[in-house]
Parts: structure tokens; C-alpha cells; sequence
């Protein structure tokens, strides 16, 4: 596969290692205070390499064997329309989401709605200030859910960072009226068990749950105290959101000892976080499935009551995954894609030095049928072409590309890019396509890339972590198919079902 813009070759040998009086939901006008951070998926400060690991990336790029600094190179079939820079909200791009016409960018400042009605000239219709550390995002309807995971002074939009020591320190789901994208307003908040890194939601008529991912508990934390071996499930009325509250907190690794029954993480499993928690979940409500990345094991559960799921099966992978990050479903339910985001996402691991297993996608069939399904391990994927020692990468979110009789996805990597990859084999993966920028720096190892790479309405959307948000048009006759399946609405971890539930309304990009 050659490069469209680019003749160099893509050898790559580098072996290197809530609504009450004072709520603030501001529109911006203005340059805002920077949020504060929270480990995991973000990447740390700037962090010096060695010498002989800067003149490796140098000598790299000199030889063309990886793009140069902020350089845009990709493959033939893969376009690259458009780039927004970040604005108002100069905080950590994060985790998007899609109705009608509309893009929602979440950024550890708060959150950015996009006009892609033209995806070649997407146009900026509002920016809220919220800080709130991740800012996972998700939409249905009018609503907008927007998670916390820092410990916050209170739960409005201007609160300050505080000591999840403290007990009067808040984290949780907040959420938002989108019914006018150009004046979101607060509408509520409600505060869980160890905040919320990630929200799923799981729609049941004329209610939606939401289902909080989040880890980590420690025993000095009055709002975060261990085994916390469950999810909080939080019931939003539709019409009348400002009544959403946690119904249920189920227990998905259930053990009589103080660490609860999940994967004990090192010493026994050395270099395998410990579950305390889950990181995220998706759901196909379809088939009233979800499957669950839970730091030290993968789940696959039965949601037919979303207020109590019910464990199907589990595992784990103690020699190449260290943190089970997110999964993604295939058309049919016959397959699941977990992603291990070693080292946080803050490491460089798209090397030599570390090779094809780690970091890397893992494919599982689904063998069996209802709740005697079994997931069965079928392979590792990791993109091809290795990055410098100065670039965080590795597997991050995407989505399934929907086209029929075939198991296609586009997935973030960080630096490592946005690919374009099929596993219809479920044991010989490949990349058919990719998009990336070299370096941030040659020096430094600094935090960007793309976070999230989705497929929505026949083009690819990324939000990278520094550099803004970008559009790509993927162009391959294995893909093209998937440019008449049109969605209304797409929040990834509520996975659609793209070809038994498409129903398409033009009247719907109405503002």
C-alpha cells in the first residue's frame, strides 16, 4: 500500500522502546481555565527519552521510515477533508458522539458541538466550559450525559478541583438540554461511587439507564471505597431528566474478600491491573447484550433487566493484556474486540521493542447460544507500522464499519493514527487503510493523537487529542457499501444494530 501524498516507504525497523441557582453551563467566548487531569486514558506531562531513542526517531524520519514531525500521511483509499483546531477549550480532546447532522467532541474542559451537515467544512455551534477531567459523551434525544471522574469542589460546571479525600467532594454524571445546540443548559446531576470515567447508555422506552464505568477505589476515599467490583446504573426519566438517580449498584465480581472477585493484578499477575472496577462497557440492545472492559477481564452479560445484568461468561489474558480497555461488538453477535491500553495511553508500545501482542487488539468469537455462550480467544491485532519512542500509541476506541457478511472496524491508536482494519477471519486480521501524523515532537515524549476514530454516515470522524478534530473519506470498494446505511443517532458504546434498525428521517437534521 503506497502513501497518496507521500513516496516514501513504509518500512518501520525502529526497535526503541446540578440545576440549581448558580449551575454554570457558559457558552464560551472566552479562554477558560484548564481542567484538572486524572490518570488513565490520559497521557502524562511531557517526558524526556534518551538520546539514542531521539536520534533513532530522527534518523527514522530521515530515512522515511516514519512520517516527520506533524507531518499527515495516509493510504491511497483514505482522504483526509478537514481539520477544526481546538478553540475555546484547550484541554485534552476526548470521546465523541453523533445525532443528525451534529458531532459531539468531549474535551477534559467541557464539551464542542459540530455542524457536519458538510463534512468537508464542519462549523463550530457551541463550546460549554465543564471542566470535569475526561468528559465521556454521550446523547439521546434532547439530553446530553457528560461523565466526571475528578474529584470536584461541587457539581456544577464551575466547580474547582478538591481532594476525593474530602467527603463533600463530588464526581458523577452531569447532564444537559441539547434541544437548542446552540444554548445547552444544565439540567441535573447525579453524583456515583467513584465518579464516572465512562457512561454507556441503554435505552428501555420512555426511560434511558446509563451504565458508570469507574475504578480505582482506595480506602482513605469516602465516596470510593473498595472491593467497588460493580457498575452504578443510573435511571434518566426522558421528559423529565432532573429525576435521573442511581437505582441499583450490581456486583459483576462478586468475592468474600476485601478485593472482591475480580482479577488480583500483580504480584500474582505481574504487569496486569487489578479490577476494581470496569473502564467501559458497550451495549447491543438488540440482542440485550453487552460486553464489558474491566481492567483485569473481559465480560460478556445479559442486560434483559438493565437494572440487574447478569454475568455470561469472563476472561482473561495474563501474559499480553495489561488493562482491558473497551470492546466492540461485530454485525451478528458472534464476535467481540477488546482493546489493552498498556500503559495508560501515555506510553509508547507501537514497537519493536514491545511487539504485536501487547497494546494490541484481542478477537474473541462467541460460541454457543444464549447464556451458555462462551468467549473463545482467536487472535491478537496491532497496526503494522511502528511508531518512535516519542509518541504515545496504542489500541484505543473505534467502531464497527457496517457492511454486510463482513467484520470491518476503524479504530484510534493515539500517534499511531486512525486504521482501517478486517477481521472477517477472526484469525487473520488485517489493515486495510490509515491515516496519521508523525511526531509531536522528536524529543519529547508529549500526549496526543487520535482518541476516538468513528465511522458515522459514510465518513470517518476523529478527535484528536491535540490537534483538533478531524474528517476523513474512506474510499474502498470493501467498505463503499457501508455509505447507504444512514443513522439518526450513534453514541459507539450503544452499539446500533445497522441493517434490522437503519430508519432514516430527513425531517430529523431539522434544528
Amino acid at each position: 500500500m503506497t502513501l497518496s501524498n507521500n513516496p516514501r516507504t513504509r518500512r518501520r525497523r525502529l526497535g526503541v522502546a446540578a440545576a440549581a441557582a448558580g449551575l454554570l453551563a457558559a457558552l464560551i467566548t472566552a479562554g477558560p481555565a484548564g481542567a484538572t487531569p486524572d490518570p488513565g486514558d490520559n497521557p502524562a506531562g511531557p517526558e524526556r527519552v534518551s538520546q539514542s531513542e531521539v536520534r533513532d526517531a530522527k534518523r527514522a524520519i530521515a530515512n522515511g521510515e516514519i512520517p516527520g514531525q506533524d507531518e499527515i500521511v495516509h493510504s491511497d483509499n483514505i482522504e483526509h477533508l478537514a481539520n477544526i483546531p481546538k478553540d475555546a477549550l484547550p484541554g485534552t480532546n476526548s470521546d465523541l458522539a453523533f445525532q443528525g447532522k451534529y458531532a459531539f467532541a468531549g474535551n477534559y474542559d467541557g464539551f464542542r458541538i459540530f455542524d457536519i451537515s458538510n463534512p468537508k467544512a464542519p462549523k463550530t455551534v457551541s463550546q460549554v466550559l465543564c471542566p470535569g477531567s475526561q468528559n465521556d459523551i454521550s446523547v439521546s434525544g434532547n439530553l446530553l450525559f457528560l461523565s466526571t471522574d475528578s474529584s470536584r469542589s461541587d457539581n456544577s460546571c464551575a466547580s474547582t478541583s478538591q481532594s476525593a479525600a474530602d467527603k463533600d467532594s463530588w464526581e458523577g454524571m452531569k447532564i444537559f438540554d441539547i434541544s437548542d445546540k446552540r444554548n445547552p443548559k444544565y439540567v441535573s446531576a447525579v453524583e456515583t461511587a467513584c465518579g464516572s470515567h465512562t457512561n454507556t447508555l441503554v435505552p428501555d422506552g420512555r426511560n434511558v439507564y446509563i451504565y458508570v464505568s469507574s475504578y480505582s477505589p482506595r480506602a482513605e476515599f469516602p465516596d470510593c471505597q473498595p472491593p467497588h467490583d460493580g457498575i452504578s446504573v443510573i435511571k434518566v426519566p426522558k421528559k423529565a431528566p432532573q429525576q435521573a438517580a442511581v437505582v441499583s449498584f450490581p456486583v459483576l465480581f462478586p468475592g468474600d474478600g476485601p478485593d472482591g472477585g475480580g482479577n488480583p493484578g500483580g504480584p500474582t499477575n505481574p504487569g496486569v491491573s487489578k479490577t476494581t472496577g470496569c473502564h467501559d462497557i458497550t451495549v447491543l440492545p438488540s440482542k440485550d447484550l453487552a460486553a464489558g472492559a474491566c481492567m483485569g477481564d473481559g465480560i460478556l452479560f445479559s442486560i434483559k433487566d438493565p437494572e440487574r445484568p447478569k454475568i455470561i461468561d469472563r476472561v482473561q489474558d495474563n501474559v499480553n493484556f495489561a488493562f482491558w480497555h473497551s470492546a466492540t461488538f461485530n454485525q451478528g453477535a458472534k464476535k467481540v474486540v477488546f482493546t489493552d491500553e498498556l500503559g495508560g495511553g501515555g506510553s509508547a508500545t507501537c514497537n519493536a521493542e514491545v511487539g504485536p501482542n501487547r497494546g494490541a487488539n484481542g478477537i474473541y468469537d462467541i460460541v454457543g447460544r444464549g447464556d451458555k455462550s462462551k468467549l473463545e480467544f482467536r487472535s491478537y491485532f496491532k497496526i503494522p507500522r511502528h511508531q518512535a519512542s516519542t509518541e504515545n500509541c496504542v489500541a484505543h476506541n473505534g467502531s464497527v464499519i457496517p457492511v454486510r457478511g463482513k467484520d470491518l472496524m476503524v479504530q484510534a491508536w493515539y500517534q499511531g493514527g486512525v486504521s482501517v482494519w478486517d477481521y472477517t477471519n477472526s484469525s487473520k486480521p488485517k489493515e486495510i487503510g490509515y491515516f496519521e501524523r508523525g511526531p509531536i515532537s522528536t524529543t519529547t515524549l508529549v500526549g496526543g493523537g487520535s482518541w476516538s476514530a468513528y465511522y458515522y454516515n459514510g465518513y470517518i470522524y476523529s478527535n484528536d487529542m491535540a490537534k483538533g478534530f478531524d474528517v476523513l473519506k474512506l474510499n474502498d470498494r470493501r467498505t463503499d457499501p457501508a455509505k447507504r446505511v444512514r443513522l439518526h443517532e450513534l453514541n459507539v458504546q450503544t452499539q446500533p444494530d445497522y441493517f434490522d434498525d437503519n430508519d432514516w428521517d430527513d425531517d430529523r437534521w431539522d434544528d
